[in-house]
């Protein structure tokens, strides 16, 4: 056998019949005659004929009438040039295909089945994932990681999308024509039936309106006699209703406007809201720093809806915004927060970003109870009865719910039924688990600012770098320990695995010139943790005043890294970290897995985010659901493996969608 055998284009030469394949085919020419290798024009003519998108060795033999062992020669031979692909399947001993086909495989397929109004998208870019999530629901992550001939892991995950009736009623744009255009600039073909569905919901969220009489009450109208009659009054009573004004117009009973709201939206007919709203005793309140083009944006957004919820990524600047909104309205304003820490920063920032004095604002919780012309309160305290009153009383001209996903919650709704204000709701992550988000915007308002991809392109916030890491169990002990439990001490377990203590310090090794958080459910795992590394562990246990100490040695650069339990996931400042590590908290929701990774979304510095996940256990699912609302939002996830030390190669990762450093 010459040098040049089995290279395409080569001459001919003389090899011996009867070597190569292992599928079984009888060799038909068994003659040592010459043939003309194998090219790789003649052997996409092999696969044109086979009408299949990979063929055997055999199959090539018996189109191209060849010994199997002269056909697998020259297919290997043009493997080992590179412009065909040579994999082992289950199926078929050896199976070839052109080499491009690997990159075309390799790049964003979006599938849409529109009766379904489902929408599956394979290795999605961020644009793609940006785009979606204006318009569709991410349903699932499918897919599974594959280890590859070179022993590499690569990711074949994909994304379910689905569009669902408030996906389109809570779309961030004025017209259905917007719209649509955005639908045909991310999917690749038009879907006249689906398009058909998205204007049909457009129509139906606006169906009906409240309004204010020119004689000072609310009127229920809808566009038409049969809506009023088969569905307003079909699914309100004299509760909602004091009696009909007209076919399509119907009385509205004073203070009852959030049940309409929200029956008529879980019928199906989400309510516009004309109402003439309260613009409360007047404030003059100046705002002393300059908002950003976006942000001036949500303002004037906010002020033509008179109500929503402001939605963006952690760093966006939101609470910037509602000062600006509070300026604008100038009206006195209630500001409603889950916890004291939250209202102490909400103080700082008003006096830091406005004209007001101290003397102006307010706080009332169980620390203290100020009433002022902007009263900063916690949900739990304006939702008691013996202080409700005071609240109800005042002539407030905004509300401010900040971390508005609480609202759904029986304690903290009752403060959504201040109907006749400007509502102005903040949150991040406004997703709940149990799925009752819609009742956020029904109640508040609906979403502004929703489209994180361009606060990234733009630079206005440095978008994180996440990673989900499967670790081994530190031992034989340990995970046998994890199998012979039950029910939640099983996930307890899974969570403490000690092997994410040394894990944690590795990557604060790797990144010791940037300020860290380190999160922790457990008790217990915390304190080891802060016992281990040496620094301090921040819980509800610790008592105000030194977390607040805590927190402001490492706002000042005194402490470098925090281990930190759930007091962290909200509203916490923590504006400098620059790496988190989420080493339990799997069990929690979505949202807490976006709020953790927001800690380090800053508009300047790359940052970093690792969620540690024990492998084989519960905690591989519950790390990829957390992170599937930041890969909606067009934030890329990778994944990556540890190795176990039997392996010998304890330390090695195999990355399966490598990020772009």
């Amino acid at each position: 056998m010459t040098d040049e055998e089995g290279v395409p284009g080569s001459p001919s030469t003389e090899r011996p019949a009867g070597r190569g394949g292992s599928d079984g085919a009888s060799d038909a020419n068994t003659d040592e005659t010459p043939h003309d290798a194998i090219d790789v024009e003649r052997f996409r003519d092999v696969l044109e004929a086979q009408n299949r998108p990979v063929v055997t060795a055999s199959e090539v033999a018996r189109r191209l009438d060849l010994t199997q062992a002269d056909a697998a020669a020259d297919l290997d031979a043009l493997s080992d040039q590179g412009t065909v692909e040579r994999v082992n399947v289950e199926n078929d001993p050896v199976v070839y295909f052109p080499t491009e086909w690997r990159e075309i495989a390799d790049r964003e397929r979006i599938v849409v089945f529109p009766d379904r109004r489902e929408i599956v998208v394979d290795r999605p870019t961020q644009y793609t994932r940006a785009q979606l999530s204006q318009f569709a629901h991410l349903v699932d992550s499918t897919g599974r990681r594959e280890r590859t001939t070179a022993d590499r892991e690569t990711n074949t995950r994909g994304y379910i999308y689905e569009i669902r009736q408030e996906d389109v009623w809570q779309a961030p744009y004025d017209d259905v024509d917007d719209l649509l255009a955005l639908m045909r600039s991310v999917l690749p073909r038009r879907t006249p039936e689906l398009e058909e569905w998205v204007e049909s919901q457009w129509k139906r969220a606006n169906r009906f309106r409240l309004f204010t009489h020119e004689d000072g009450y609310v009127v229920l109208e809808s566009v038409s006699e049969s809506l009023m009659g088969n569905v307003a009054r079909q699914k309100l009573d004299d509760e909602q209703l004091v009696a009909p004004i007209s076919d399509t117009r119907s009385w509205v009973r004073d203070g009852k406007e959030a049940e309409i709201k929200r029956i008529l939206y879980e019928a199906g007919y989400p309510v516009v809201d004309d109402r003439d709203l309260d613009a409360g005793d007047p404030l003059d309140a100046d705002l002393n720093v300059d908002l950003r083009d976006y942000q001036r944006d949500w303002v004037e957004r906010f002020l033509e809806q008179r109500s929503g919820v402001l939605v963006g990524p952690s760093g966006a600047g939101k609470t910037v915004t509602a000062i600006g909104v509070l300026a604008a309205v100038g009206g006195e304003t209630l500001v409603l927060v889950p916890s004291r820490e939250l209202a102490t920063q909400w103080r700082d920032e008003l006096l830091r970003h406005t004209t007001l004095s101290p003397e102006q604002i307010g706080e009332y919780h169980g620390g203290t109870k100020e009433v002022r012309p902007v009263t900063i309160a916690t949900y739990q305290t304006a939702g008691m009865d013996r202080h409700r009153s005071l609240f109800d009383s005042r002539a407030w001209g905004l509300i401010v719910y900040d971390e508005v996903h609480h609202i759904p919650s029986r304690i903290y709704r009752r403060s959504a039924d201040l109907q006749t204000k400007h509502r102005l709701g903040l949150s991040a992550t406004p997703v709940r688990e149990d799925d009752r988000e819609k009742e956020i915007f029904t109640l508040i308002g609906p979403p502004i600012g929703t489209d994180w991809s361009k606060l990234f392109d733009a630079g206005y916030v440095q978008e994180p770098e996440v990673q989900i890491r499967y670790l081994p169990w530190a031992d034989e002990f340990v995970r046998n320990e994890w199998a012979s439990a039950d029910g939640p001490d099983k996930h307890r377990l899974a969570a403490e695995n000690p092997e994410k203590i040394e894990e944690t310090q590795r990557l604060l090794d790797a990144h010791s010139d940037r300020k860290a958080l380190v999160f922790a459910d457990w008790l217990d795992q915390g304190e080891a943790l802060a016992d281990a590394l040496e620094v301090p562990f921040v819980s509800g246990e610790m008592p105000h005043h030194r977390r607040e100490r805590v927190f402001e040695s490492f706002r000042e650069g005194d402490l470098d890294t925090l281990v930190i339990s759930r007091v962290g996931d909200e509203g916490i400042d923590l504006p400098s970290a620059e790496v988190a590590i989420v080493a339990s908290g799997l069990g929690g929701s979505r949202r807490q897995g976006a709020q953790r990774a927001g800690r380090t979304m800053r508009p300047a510095g790359g940052s970093r985010v690792y969620v540690l996940a024990t492998h084989g256990t519960s905690e591989e699912d519950f790390a990829q659901r957390q992170m599937r609302h930041l890969a909606a939002k067009g934030v890329r996830v990778t994944e990556a493996d540890r190795a176990t030390p039997e392996d010998g190669t304890h330390n090695s990762e195999n990355e399966h969608e490598p990020s772009e450093e």
